[in-house]
């Protein structure tokens, strides 16, 4: 790929060729930001030549990406991306906001984000001759693993908890993957994945820890900017409010905005809020203490997608929110199940991870914390069908009645 032309260690700043390291920097075990050749991108393309393509995915931004586009036209491999957003006027009534918007992730083939870091990570293993991918998950990566190695003959072994929710373990299952099931944490599995990845030669696809897996969520900032750009109202501050586990999403995002700002395409940046749960939040804990280093936690949320003791990527999802002017919120779970059910009543289905994220803006609105006038956008990063445990949790259960009409009048 001549547009990808190395790697640049995101803590001593070292740079690699694309053929001296694979996943992480030698030196210092920091995650590895992929270099493009932005020179010769920026003589070849222009803003225009992008957003006037016409395949609807994120491969629309090829010339932006450090991988071919891949065979397996008309697969799901070659569908992810290029997700609907949704106007919530009513919700930003509510909430007093001018102008509020929702980018619905479920819209993926698996049904989450983690689809646009898969296609991604396939397509680089299928250029460098990689016969089997694995990966760790609490369920969304893996699905969104499983489903892109299937549309493309991929060979996908998925280490997974074995506490993961039924549904998304079913996913894995049915796309033909090999799924182990670990007796312990998702950390622990993670951790097990890089152990088997090099006895068995396989090719690691996990968050933060494979570069290519940002170079494939990055794309969602492409897409925002594409819309915020084309956006019919008058626009105020960007401002973007996304659920974090170990990083990997926020910075990512953060990657496409630079990436798009080092071009001369975005002129203002916009500001990138973290949301953690509370029992999960070692990125917001260093984000609030005012320093990068990452102390491990013990992971309890009913949002498994962003349950993490020690976030893999969070250096760069710190810096994400403090070098964009934005900041990290913490909510509860039953904040989260609150989220959940506020947004259902406008056609928005999440799992609790996705919920976090607009959780996380109610509570910056009531703290003050966020201008009414920003446009927002909040990030549904996967289905509530992820997880009907948790949904059945935030809505009353419904009742029973006799097959009667009087027994119906009697509940209406």
């Amino acid at each position: 790929m001549e547009r990808f032309v190395g790697y640049r260690c995101s803590v001593c700043k070292r740079e690699f060729l694309p053929g001296q390291v694979t996943y992480t920097c030698p030196e210092d075990g920091g995650n590895l930001d992929v270099i493009l050749d932005y020179d010769s991108i920026r003589q070849k393309y222009q803003a225009e030549d992008l957003v006037s393509r016409p395949e609807e995915s994120l491969w629309r931004y090829l010339p932006l990406l450090p991988v071919p586009c891949p065979d397996g036209e008309g697969t799901p491999l070659r569908a992810a991306g290029w997700t609907p957003v949704y106007h919530l006027d009513r919700l930003a009534e509510k909430l007093g906001l001018k102008s509020l918007w929702l980018k619905d992730e479920s819209r993926n083939p698996t049904a989450s984000f983690k689809d646009r870091a898969s296609a991604v990570v396939v397509a680089r293993a299928r250029t460098v001759g990689m016969d089997v991918v694995v990966t760790a998950s609490t369920g969304n990566a893996g699905a969104a693993l499983a489903g892109m190695s299937a549309a493309v003959g991929q060979k996908a072994v998925i280490f997974a908890p074995k506490t993961a929710p039924p549904a998304k373990v079913a996913q894995l299952l049915i796309y033909g993957a090999k799924v182990i099931l670990v007796d312990g944490t998702y950390d622990q599995a993670f951790d097990l994945t890089i152990k088997a990845a090099e006895a068995f030669g396989w090719y690691c696809r996990n968050t933060g820890y494979n570069p290519f897996t940002a170079e494939g969520k990055k794309t969602a900032a492409f897409e925002i900017w594409e819309w915020f750009r084309c956006l019919e109202e008058e626009r105020g501050k960007l401002s973007v409010f996304v659920s974090v586990g170990d990083g990997n999403i926020i910075s990512g995002i953060h990657k496409g905005f630079k990436d798009l700002q080092t071009l001369g395409w975005l002129e203002d940046m916009p500001r990138l809020f973290g949301v953690q749960a509370e029992g999960s939040a070692a990125i917001a804990n260093a984000f609030h203490a005012g320093t990068e280093k990452i102390t491990p936690i013990s992971a309890s949320t009913i949002a498994d997608s962003i349950s993490v003791d020690l976030p893999r990527d969070g250096v760069r999802a710190v810096r994400a929110a403090r070098e964009t002017g934005g900041s990290y919120i913490t909510v509860t779970d039953n904040e989260i199940l609150q989220a959940i059910a506020s947004l259902g009543p406008l056609g928005i289905f999440c799992e609790p991870a996705g919920a976090a994220a607009y959780a996380g803006l109610v509570k910056a609105v009531a703290q003050g914390s966020i201008p009414s006038d920003d446009t927002i956008l909040v990030i549904n990063t996967g289905s509530g069908l992820k997880d009907i445990r948790a949904a059945m949790q935030a809505v009353p259960s419904a009742p029973v009645i006799e097959p009667t009409l009087e027994a119906v009048r009697k509940v209406v």
